[in-house]
């Protein structure tokens, strides 16, 4: 189910950041949207940190997007309101960690990201349905991520 969007995500920089810096407000497929610009900072900043810094920085922004996604959908209320994609945010960034460089990764990665947030194979989807709160909002994205990243891992590694 699809809510309107609210217009404090362009007032309050809580809601911005959560709803992926209005990525979130499109109107169709938000989540995708949501992936499609964290690719902007991925590409200009995240992957030159070195493999701890990206380590670190996964966890920081996965931590702030609890809060953030917590705080936003209780102002809303609505538990994981569609716009709200900083999760996918993280989740793409987990799935680039340890990625080679180039355009090919970062689409194969965006493909592999959507197709395991969209799908939830088990134990995401449990995860989706049985855990609330801002918590709940990024851990089936996280968990997408690391299933992701361990595919995109396999493909570097034993195919390209």
């Amino acid at each position: 189910m699809t809510h309107p969007v609210p217009a404090s995500i362009w007032r309050n920089p809580i809601h911005f950041l959560a709803f992926g810096l209005g990525s979130g407000a499109a109107p169709k497929a938000p989540g995708t949207f949501g992936t499609l610009a964290a690719i902007i900072p991925f590409f200009f900043i995240w992957q030159y940190l070195s493999d701890i810094q990206y380590f670190f920085m996964l966890v920081a922004a996965s931590l702030l997007g609890i809060f953030l996604c917590h705080k936003t959908a209780k102002d809303l209320g609505v538990h994981d309101h569609s716009g709200i994609v900083w999760d996918e945010f993280v989740g793409f960034w987990i799935t680039m960690w340890l990625a080679p460089t180039g355009w090919l990764y970062i689409a194969v990665g965006f493909v592999l990201f959507r197709l395991f947030d969209i799908l939830k194979p088990w134990p995401i989807s449990w995860f989706d349905k049985n855990v609330h709160g801002g918590f709940g909002i990024m851990i089936d994205d996280i968990l997408a991520g690391v299933a992701a990243f361990a595919v995109m891992q396999l493909l570097a590694h034993f195919v390209w």
